[in-house]
């Protein structure tokens, strides 16, 4: 029976292959969403691939890469009340995303589910999953599952409205740790971000590693601190990633195009409200 509750978003950029498995599984799934693909401007075969073989998928062709900006575009072309989010190698599990929109209905302070992700052919639980059903931040009385204030993208359902009211991935971010700075703006609007381990997602990551990965995620952990942390912490963490440049290439990196982006990070500057930089605190294990 068709679930036209939540809607699905995939951001995609050059991998057709992969984005076609993806669809396979979405448009078997018993809910039958609705699913819309952004393609950040492939190069490749994929928008003559989905014209070709999926017809029936809604698909938002932007003109450059807007990496996970994509979301925000998708999110905005759907009128579902809840958007789940699924990568070109990642889709959800049947049944999950109407336990998902079951949650939201059930809970209207709800503003993200974190969903449990199996891993790979072998369903291998991500320890991520662990990490989120341990977060020292624990339940709420208004909310499902365990208040934490991260997640996977690609394994995430986000009611619209609040997705929306909380401004979507930031600019600045562009893509890699995009999830941190969506979680404390949804909870500085007084949105619940939780994890619900009865709401599934698959990841069938590429083997193959991504260029610049890890340069990328130090720079963007540290544009996040510029973003919404104290001036005393984002000094630090500027301090301590400038100290490994010294002798770490890929922190080298980091740091230069950190300091490319920190004029645009400080015009966006807006420090976490003081109950949620304590929460902040106590998950980063520097709580006072």
């Amino acid at each position: 029976m068709s679930d036209a509750r939540v809607g699905i978003v995939i951001a995609t950029r050059d991998r057709s292959d992969g984005l076609a498995v993806v669809l396979r599984h979405l448009l078997d799934l018993p809910e039958r969403p609705p699913v819309l693909v952004v393609d950040n401007a492939s190069t490749d075969d994929t928008r003559a691939m989905l014209a070709r073989r999926f017809p029936q998928v809604r698909v938002l062709a932007l003109p450059r890469n807007r990496g996970a900006l994509a979301r925000n575009d998708g999110v905005r072309a759907l009128d579902t009340p809840y958007v789940a989010f699924s990568d070109d190698d990642s889709w959800w599990a049947p049944g999950a995303l109407s336990r998902a929109a079951g949650h939201f209905d059930a809970h209207p302070r709800l503003g993200l589910i974190a969903a449990r992700i199996l891993v790979g052919p072998e369903e291998t639980p991500d320890p991520l999953d662990d990490v989120l059903a341990g977060s020292p931040l624990g339940p709420a009385t208004d909310l499902p599952g365990t208040q934490v204030l991260g997640f996977l993208a690609c394994a995430a359902v986000t009611r619209r409205e609040a997705y929306l009211d909380a401004g979507g991935f930031h600019r600045v971010i562009f893509f890699g740790g995009e999830e941190t700075p969506l979680a404390y703006d949804l909870a500085a609007r007084g949105w619940g971000v939780t994890h619900c381990p009865d709401v599934v997602a698959h990841h069938h990551p590429s083997p193959a590693p991504r260029a610049h990965c890890d340069a990328v995620l130090r720079r963007n952990a540290l544009l996040t601190a510029w973003l919404r942390r104290p001036l005393p912490y984002a000094l630090a963490r500027t301090r301590d990633l400038a100290l490994a440049a010294r002798h770490d290439k890929a922190a080298r990196s980091a740091l230069r195009e950190t300091l490319a982006r920190l004029p645009s990070a400080l015009r966006d500057r807006r420090t976490l409200p003081p109950y949620l930089e304590r929460a902040a605190r106590t998950l980063d294990g520097t709580a006072a």
